[in-house]
């Protein structure tokens, strides 16, 4: 082993033995960021959505009847479950008394409208103001099927318009009926996987109690102080770049293998998914980084171990609440998405949610990786600053 580097990994490696020894910042940094994401994963769970739908059909008609195949068919059987009822008034009592989640009423005469070309009376949705999900389920079934029959009577009178014989309208209305509108619309972002719950809190969670690292340190720094560690140390043959580089290795060691535990366990226990495994990693090396160059700050800054906590836990709960910790940040109001953007750990939540949902290479982590690495080095270099202004006081 180099001498270089054989005062700093002794210095590593001591420290590292001292945390490895307090169960405290074991639980806090292990423990606790496990069992509190798997819980909010199975608190925020995805369920199965279910929609109990009553209908009415009082025109008794095979347009009524294709609207009941349409909330029937195949695709919708582990959506919607459908309930008859024999008039409006029923109808609207079971969406009342809750029954029901939604109601579609198909009016008398519908059917007959249609045959003749004239204005039909409108299909009406009877929906339940906390059942917002329900309602916009039937609706837009409901609305489909409208307008794939709007769609049939504008191509019949457009081809009877172009000259086609009147005799044959029946032929054209079956004609009609058997086309399907052409386009559809499909939703396409990052990926096609969804993000699960716990792929974004468990990096959240750990996120957030790894910066409690910062505390430790500035803490351990201020007790060896006291206790003359420090003292002894620079009596020995070891410099103040050694002592600098030994403590920041621990901590950031200390650090990438929390990050690393908390994502290993979340992957084997709860299925948690990230699609390229380097991009993790060198996600969790960067907040590693980050850990360091706050740990440096808060030590120079403070005065005192009680001051050193104190910011310690302000600059913890301040970056988790702006950066989104504690909720999805696709959930948040729109204010808040905009501060994430100003923190590191609201970058690094943005590469692993693109991570969890299929992105993968520089795509996904370029970005978050160069915010954090500048905020890092702006710290640092804040760092450098406020201790020369100290030493020149």
């Amino acid at each position: 082993m180099p001498a270089l580097l054989a005062a700093p990994l002794a210095i590593a490696r001591k420290d590292l033995r001292q945390r490895l020894r307090d169960r405290s910042a074991l639980v806090l940094c292990l423990l606790a960021p496990v069992l509190v994401s798997g819980l909010m994963a199975m608190a925020f769970a995805q369920t199965s959505i279910r929609a109990e739908v009553g209908v009415v059909d009082l025109d008794r008609g095979p347009a009524a009847a294709g609207l009941v195949r349409a909330l029937r068919s195949p695709q919708l059987a582990d959506t919607v479950d459908l309930r008859t009822y024999p008039d409006t008034r029923a109808a609207r009592a079971a969406v009342n008394d809750r029954d029901v989640d939604a109601a579609v009423v198909v009016p008398a005469g519908f059917t007959a409208a249609l045959s003749k070309g004239g204005a039909s009376p409108p299909v009406t949705v009877l929906d339940d103001v906390d059942q917002p999900l329900a309602a916009l389920i039937t609706r837009s079934v409901t609305e489909s099927f409208v307008a794939q029959i709007n769609a049939d009577r504008l191509s019949v009178r457009t081809a009877l318009a172009a000259g086609a014989p009147p005799e044959r309208s029946d032929e054209l209305v079956a004609r009609a009926a058997a086309l399907r509108l052409p386009e559809r619309v499909r939703a396409q972002g990052l990926s096609d996987e969804p993000l699960k719950t716990i792929s974004y809190f468990a990096p959240a969670m750990g996120l957030f109690f790894v910066l409690f690292m910062v505390s430790f340190g500035a803490r351990g720094y201020f007790t060896e102080q006291e206790q003359r560690t420090l003292d002894r140390i620079a009596a020995a043959p070891v410099g103040r770049g050694a002592l600098l580089v030994g403590k920041s290795l621990s901590t950031f060691v200390y650090s990438v293998g929390c990050l690393a535990t908390i994502m290993l366990v979340s992957w084997l226990a709860f299925d948690a998914h990230w699609a390229d495994p380097i991009g993790t990693g060198l996600l969790c090396a960067a907040l590693g980084v980050l850990v360091v160059c706050l740990t440096a700050l808060v030590t120079v800054v403070a005065r005192t171990e009680r001051q050193a906590d104190g910011l310690a836990y302000i600059l913890v709960f301040v970056l988790s609440l702006l950066g989104g910790n504690f909720v999805y940040a696709g959930a948040a109001p729109e204010s808040l998405r905009r501060l994430a953007l100003f923190t590191p750990n609201g970058w690094a939540l943005r590469g692993f949610t693109d991570l969890a949902t299929g992105a993968d290479g520089w795509s996904a982590v370029a970005t978050p990786l160069l915010v954090v690495g500048a905020f890092s080095l702006g710290v640092a270099v804040l760092t450098a600053l406020v201790l020369r202004l100290r030493r020149t006081a």
